[in-house]
């Protein structure tokens, strides 16, 4: 069954769509902001994996190497990929915790609150 991306030119999101009938007319919906004014992207294969095998790569210690668990986007780039494998969505949320951690870890090094200088 062919799995369809678009674009909204509005606000830029993508958008999949099951297609279970190609012969019939279809057209796509931006699923955040509703818009029509949608672009057909050319999308890579999808091959869907088990529960196992997303787990197994999880476990591979040579996914994690280059990640620094003192630098704010390299945990975010770590949540996005182990979101991704897991099957979980959570954009705005892990963007949101790293905005979190770099304006804590400034306030850090410019001498914050609670600290002297």
């Amino acid at each position: 069954m062919p799995i369809y991306e678009y674009r909204c030119q509005d606000c830029r999101r993508v958008s999949s769509f099951l297609i279970l009938r190609v012969s019939e007319p279809f057209t796509p919906v931006c699923r955040n902001c509703g818009s029509l004014g949608m672009e057909r992207l050319l999308s890579r294969v999808y091959v869907r994996l088990s529960e196992e095998t997303r787990l197994e790569r999880l476990a591979d210690p040579t996914q994690w190497g280059g990640v620094d668990e003192n630098d704010p986007k390299s945990m975010a780039r770590m949540l996005k990929k182990f979101g991704q494998e897991m099957g979980e969505d959570f954009p705005g949320e892990v963007d949101q915790m790293v905005e979190e951690a770099m304006d804590s870890q400034a306030a850090e090094e410019a001498g914050g609150p609670g600290e002297e200088v």
